[in-house]
């Protein structure tokens, strides 16, 4: 496929002398596409060749060498230089490299070699899988999908939290009203009861913390009564989540949470401590970071035991030797931005060569809160994400009932349907905003959202089913220069592009965006444009169009899916 980019930068490094891979990352894509396919900001070299930017732009311009079948015009708008390609080349270069590679358009080798950790999703056991781990699930599984597509090997750890003084909380609860509550056949709800209530009698009385927290340190020990406790709460939380992974389609390459790491922290504890930086404070243990203009990095309490950040300096140890990982990305809220500095800046004592510590990469996004303020389980206040989703399917099927009553399996199509829309209303959003929680908002299936993407790959399913495909090499592109069949053009021959910069971004937002961009410029196409019944050239060439926008809507809403999503999730009416 013609890399215009390629072509363009290495036709100006021949007039500037600047290397082409430079020059390549300076050129832009103009917002209105009137003024070029390409542009290039000549004041971006301003200050090495000495010259005004105009000057610069006139230069390359009068000088420049470039094929006229491909790049067919270039004129100067200020110290800009705007590239136009020519469309024909742009059509032939598209509607064969997809009619070639299929479902594996855009797919790339940049990350050949190269491993990605990523930790997302990460619930609390024996608490709600609530709204607020939504965002982790789904941001975390589209990258992990990106990366993947990009030839990177893959990794995704579900880290769950599954020990520290929650859980020594959990335990004392239990001790005292366990026999009042039925935690066999209901067991998250019943265990959050009880420990919104022992939050509300630690509040209440210090003791009953201090109780909580030799708990904890009884637990680490492996305290027989503790641990057996602890056990049951575990498996009965991970058989509760397991429904809502199930529903999302999301799976996890491990499940090793922070229980995993208790008999790896006595290394890392030795590492810090040798590296004389493990300092008391207070009767704790912790690393200042002075230096580094942040508060000390708890390792050792006061009474003995460890912390989050100890159980995540024993993952990267573990990930850095297990995965030999080129990065690991951690998916989780701003709120612990703090967090991931001071345990990324403490990972540099442990040993490990600078290519695994200088590669932690905290991925952060906004809160989801309700209207009355932060959702808290010690609080009570929390939307669970199964009741979202079985609201977002009901709603589906309700829509169907009234428009296509026909329909068959209804059930499926309106899970598929529901689930798609509360996945898609996330991933739509740039993931550092905050967003208020709205029923109406999440589960909007009108405008750009997830069932419009469906509808319109639905839409260029049933045309293709009307008439056979013709071969690419009997297509007369002349047939598709008109200005809509262009624009879908220029969209699909992004894809590649948009997939880079979400990962380079790490921000699935990119490609949900440009997937409504798509389905908004093949609607276009769609509405000013007669297919079936045309004369036979532009039919076909309409046909090769419709196949090409076909198999990238399903290739990019796969991707925005968790890695193990169902395969024709997307294939479906409403």
């Amino acid at each position: 496929m013609t890399d215009y980019k390629k072509t363009i930068a290495d036709a100006i490094e021949k007039v500037t002398d600047i290397d082409s891979q430079v020059l390549e990352d300076y050129i832009e894509i103009p917002p209105d596409r009137t003024l070029g396919d390409y542009s290039f900001p000549c004041f971006k070299l301003a200050r090495e060749l000495k010259k005004a930017p105009q000057m610069i732009a006139q230069e390359i311009k009068d000088n420049i060498e470039v094929d006229n079948s491909i790049i067919e015009k270039i004129e100067i708008v200020g110290g800009y230089l705007n590239l136009y390609i020519n469309k024909k080349d742009l059509v032939n270069t598209v509607l064969r490299e997809i009619h070639k590679k299929k479902e594996d358009y855009g797919k790339q080798t940049i990350g050949n070699g190269q491993t990605i950790v990523i930790d997302y999703s990460s619930p609390n056991i024996a608490k709600p899988f609530h709204i607020g781990h939504l965002r982790s699930t789904v941001i975390g599984g589209a990258l992990y999908n990106i990366y993947k597509f990009l030839g990177y090997k893959t990794i995704g750890i579900n880290h769950i939290g599954d020990y520290g003084t929650q859980f020594a909380k959990l335990i004392e609860g239990y001790k005292r009203w366990g026999n009042e509550y039925d935690i066999k056949n209901n067991p998250i709800d019943e265990l959050t009861k009880i420990y919104v209530r022992i939050n509300e009698l630690c509040k209440e009385d210090e003791s009953v913390l201090e109780e909580c927290r030799n708990n904890f340190k009884k637990l680490e020990d492996g305290d027989e009564y503790c641990t057996k406790l602890w056990n049951e709460f575990r498996s009965l939380s991970l058989k509760e989540f397991e429904k809502v992974y199930d529903l999302l389609g999301s799976k996890f390459d491990s499940f090793n949470g922070e229980a995993f790491y208790s008999d790896k922290m006595r290394e890392v504890i030795e590492k810090l401590d040798a590296s004389g930086k493990l300092v008391e404070s207070e009767g704790a243990k912790v690393i200042k970071l002075d230096e580094q203009n942040m508060a000390p990095c708890l390792i050792i309490k006061s009474n003995g035991s460890t912390t989050y950040a100890t159980r995540d300096l024993a993952a990267i140890l573990y990930r850095a030797r297990t995965y030999d990982y080129t990065k690991a990305i951690y998916v989780t809220s701003y709120e612990q931005s703090l967090h991931f500095k001071q345990v990324f800046e403490v990972a540099k004592l442990l040993g490990l060569d600078s290519k695994y510590t200088d590669n932690l990469i905290h991925v952060p996004f906004g809160m989801i809160h309700l209207k009355t303020g932060k959702m808290s389980t010690r609080e009570g206040n929390v939307v669970k994400l199964e009741d979202l989703l079985n609201e977002a399917i009901s709603r589906s099927k309700e829509i169907i009932e009234n428009k296509n009553p026909e329909l068959e399996n209804k059930d499926d199509v309106a899970r598929k349907v529901g689930v798609g829309a509360v996945i898609f209303n996330d991933l739509a959003n740039n993931r550092i905003k905050d967003e208020i929680f709205d029923w109406n908002q999440i589960l909007n299936f009108n405008g750009e959202t997830g069932p419009y993407i469906q509808y319109m790959y639905v839409r260029t399913k049933s045309i293709l089913e009307k008439a056979p495909l013709p071969q690419i090499e009997e297509i007369d592109t002349e047939k598709l220069l008109d200005n809509e069949s262009i624009q879908v053009m220029q969209k699909l021959y992004e894809f590649e592009q948009i997939l880079r910069d979400a990962a380079d971004k790490n921000e699935p937002s990119i490609l949900s965006r440009y997937l409504i961009d798509l389905s908004s410029c093949f609607s276009a196409f769609y509405n000013e444009h007669h297919i079936i019944g045309e004369e036979v050239s532009i039919q076909n060439a309409r046909l090769c169009l419709i196949y090409a926008c076909n198999i990238v809507l399903k290739t990019g809403a796969r991707i925005t899916r968790d890695k193990h999503a169902r395969k024709n999730v997307i294939n479906v009416a409403i």
